[in-house]
């Protein structure tokens, strides 16, 4: 079995929000102005298991750039794009200075994604771009 990191030692705040640095991308937590992350509080949530799943995911892509199984990354449109650790999906985007920024995650119930958490990530992305670039982005 492939353990990336003990999942004790992922922490999170306004200043330390890196989940994982790669060859090709650095993968972040999102977090509000106030410090809270909404992904970071549903991965503490998830069963060890589905933590690794989900942490393999994303050093696979920060090593290599790319995960080539749709089944587990993909676009959802709009610059969205999905972690797809079954039964639960942590959607992201990516930024400026090859950076990836996961917003939130959920459970995924149905067979489409729901508007509600597509728009959260939307907003959250908005958010981040504003406070990190300004309305230079």
């Amino acid at each position: 079995m492939l353990y990336i990191c003990s999942v004790e030692t992922i922490i999170m705040d306004n200043t330390n929000c890196v989940i994982y640095v790669g060859d090709c991308f650095t993968v972040e937590w999102y977090y509000e102005e106030n410090g809270y992350s909404q992904a970071y509080e549903y991965f503490l949530t998830a069963s060890d298991v589905q933590k690794r799943k989900f942490l393999i995911l994303v050093k696979r892509i920060a090593d290599f750039g790319k995960i080539f199984d749709m089944t587990k990354f993909r676009s959802e449109g709009d610059n969205i794009y999905a972690f797809k650790p079954h039964p639960d999906r942590y959607l992201s985007f990516f930024a400026a200075g090859k950076k990836i920024i996961v917003t939130n995650g959920f459970c995924k119930k149905t067979d489409k994604l729901p508007d509600s958490e597509k728009e959260l990530a939307l907003r959250y992305r908005n958010n981040y771009l504003n406070r990190h670039y300004g309305n230079n982005f």
